[in-house]
């Protein structure tokens, strides 16, 4: 039997970033995927993904953001610093408001974050991406307690040095500094495949994870391991 066979999924952003690779493996473990590609810092644009998806078992919130501003945190303006938080850590909780109900009936759902190990490890002039970042972290921690009583389980993949059209181009890729970086960096010494990815997020979003709670769990080849 396939680990997802008669589930229900929403994936954010699902044309973005780890969207479509998680479609992809999903649909292919069973799963019915809403694909969602709405503009989610609209207002009501969270609240009406989730009521236009009707029965959700799992909530894959891929929310991401281009808000790299490369800038000393003394020269941030507010719209970088505003933009970071609307993009990421507003709908990240406009989301989970409208789907738990349903949850919590049912008393079974599972919600997983792709988030960031910029979180859990410093990064600098990436002030307002990596406090976003940390606040879905916060978020999922506190939410993860609070509905874990209900059979409801909430995880967030921290990763960094995933395979990405957006943050890691092919023209980044192939450049001869670039992976020269790659190796001082990453123990491992490679970016991870965007299929590596979404399998982990398919180990969190099937009942093998059952007893994960609240979690920030690194991805990053052994770039942060806390």
């Amino acid at each position: 039997m396939k680990r997802l066979q008669d589930k229900r999924v929403l994936v954010t952003q699902a044309e973005d970033y780890m969207g479509p690779a998680t479609v992809e493996l999903f649909t292919a473990e069973g799963a019915e995927v809403v694909s969602d590609t709405r503009d989610l810092t609209v207002e009501g644009a969270c609240e009406a993904a989730v009521a236009d998806a009707g029965r959700v078992d799992i909530l894959i919130a891929n929310l991401a953001s281009e808000n790299f501003s490369g800038r000393a945190v003394t020269d941030l303006v507010d719209t970088e610093w505003h933009t970071a938080f609307d993009v990421m850590v507003h709908p990240l909780h406009r989301l989970t408001q409208s789907v738990l109900p349903q949850m919590i009936e049912r008393e079974e759902g599972k919600i997983v974050v792709y988030g960031s190990a910029v979180a859990l490890k410093g990064l600098k002039t990436l002030a307002a991406y990596s406090a976003a970042r940390a606040a879905q972290v916060g978020y999922v921690q506190s939410v993860g307690v609070e509905v874990a009583p209900r059979n409801i389980q909430i995880n967030l993949i921290a990763q960094n040095y995933v395979e990405n059209p957006v943050y890691y181009p092919p023209a980044l890729r192939d450049n001869e500094r670039f992976q020269a970086s790659l190796k001082r960096q990453v123990p491992l010494g490679r970016l991870a495949r965007a299929d590596e990815d979404a399998r982990f997020a398919l180990f969190l979003a099937s009942h093998e994870s059952d007893f994960f709670v609240g979690q920030a769990i690194p991805f990053s080849g052994g770039w942060t391991q806390r």
